[in-house]
């Protein structure tokens, strides 16, 4: 195959899906959105990356969506989805990344779909942000809405704090994102889907001090085997994000019910493969591979 990779060239996951790629015989790009460009030109479009032309290849796979303006980043999912129509495939297509990219609007698809999803508000200003902080308990979450691996998440569980940093956060033209605390199990689940299917899920149990789970905030996985409904959930969630290869955590309430927390469309599974033995690049370049002609 020859497959481009968007992603930095000294990132952990590019560098494991080029070594997976290469072992295989397969042609491998390394791919950045900074010099991602079209042109249009006598009626005719083409797509670069710098001076490479993107024509001819198998996939392009997305591996991450750098900080940008908003203009850079609806223009990358613009040219993305311009690609994705001349012919080649992406994986996760834009649409995908798109709903994924944004915390609320993949929660306000999963709701829409009838999903369990925390109680959340969404608003501009900081003092409708403190009537939700009220109305949610005095217990929430405030989370960037453009953000990964638990960076920028903040936990506010007393109502003065709540004002300060809603204030900061309205300074700066920023969106408040509130959701509630879910107050279950301190620990969530995380699933991998590739295409329908399971590759493998994990416990992931925050730190001492933190509330964060992610294994980027040094939070530890271990083997997880999901129940039926933890599937169904994962899976239903992956397809209205229409994400074929992500990662989906969910959580449990106070009540014992299991809630999506989030759709991530360029999932890590550095944790993931550890705790499960999963290989993981092995697996998805398989499945590009079966799956190219289709």
């Amino acid at each position: 195959m020859r497959l481009g990779i968007f992603g930095q060239s000294d990132s952990l996951y590019v560098r494991l899906l080029q070594q997976a790629a290469l072992e295989r015989g397969d042609v491998v790009t390394i791919l950045s959105f900074q010099q991602f460009s079209a042109r249009v030109l006598a009626g005719r479009l083409r797509f670069f990356c710098g001076d490479t032309e993107l024509t001819g290849f198998d996939a392009v796979i997305v591996r991450t969506m750098p900080p940008g303006s908003l203009e850079q980043v609806v223009a990358r999912m613009d040219l993305l989805s311009g690609l994705e129509a001349a012919g080649t495939r992406i994986v996760n297509s834009p649409r995908a990344l798109e709903c994924a990219v944004d915390k609320y609007l993949t929660t306000q698809r999963l709701a829409e779909q009838g999903l369990p999803v925390p109680d959340t508000v969404v608003c501009e200003g900081a003092e409708a942000a403190l009537q939700a902080f009220e109305q949610l308990g005095r217990d929430v979450v405030v989370k960037p809405l453009f953000g990964a691996e638990g960076r920028g998440i903040v936990r506010v569980t007393d109502p003065e704090i709540a004002l300060r940093v809603f204030r900061t956060l309205e300074r700066i033209s920023a969106v408040l994102y509130v959701q509630k605390f879910v107050t279950g199990p301190a620990f969530d689940l995380r699933l991998l889907m590739l295409d329908g299917r399971v590759l493998g899920a994990m416990q992931r149990t925050p730190r001492p001090g933190d509330f964060r789970a992610n294994i980027s905030q040094r939070g530890t996985g271990a083997p997880w085997n999901p129940t039926p409904h933890e599937v169904h959930l994962a899976t239903a969630a992956a397809n209205v994000v229409g994400a074929v290869f992500s990662g989906v955590d969910l959580m449990y309430d106070a009540a014992g019910q299991a809630q999506v927390i989030e759709v991530n469309a360029v999932p890590g599974w550095r944790g993931l493969q550890q705790a499960c033995g999963v290989d993981v690049p092995g697996v998805l370049l398989d499945w590009l591979q079966q799956t190219g002609s289709s």
